[in-house]
């Protein structure tokens, strides 16, 4: 399998965790003192290092780190978006859609070499 698939598929999985350890206790653990809510949220991201730290070494075999940051950034906004409205209740606004814009002209000048040939 391509690196670069391989990198992408554990960063998807990396980014799971990471979003729920930093974000899943504001309703989960909402009533709990912070120090339960940090312990915890450390837990979990301990499973998200152990996925995107390989994750990393794998793409850097192939791309930029500046790559390897857009394509996580990417990921994160397309799992929070998901995760804040249907989780955690959030209101959906034009605000992600204009973000997202944002980090898809960032995601051409990154690998507009690539892309353009």
């Amino acid at each position: 399998m391509k690196p670069v698939i391989i990198t992408i598929a554990l960063l998807l999985c990396s980014n799971v965790f990471m979003t729920i350890a930093w974000y899943g206790h504001l309703k989960d653990l909402k009533d709990r003192p912070w120090l339960v809510a940090a312990l915890i949220s450390w837990g979990i991201a301990l499973f998200e290092y152990l996925i995107q730290v390989p994750a990393n070494r794998i793409g850097h075999s192939v791309l930029t780190v500046g790559q390897l940051k857009i394509i996580q950034e990417v990921i994160t906004l397309s799992l929070f978006v998901p995760f804040s409205v249907i989780y955690l209740k959030e209101k959906l606004s034009l605000d992600y859609l204009w973000a997202g814009l944002c980090l898809m002209g960032a995601v051409f000048f990154l690998f507009r070499r690539h892309l353009l040939g």
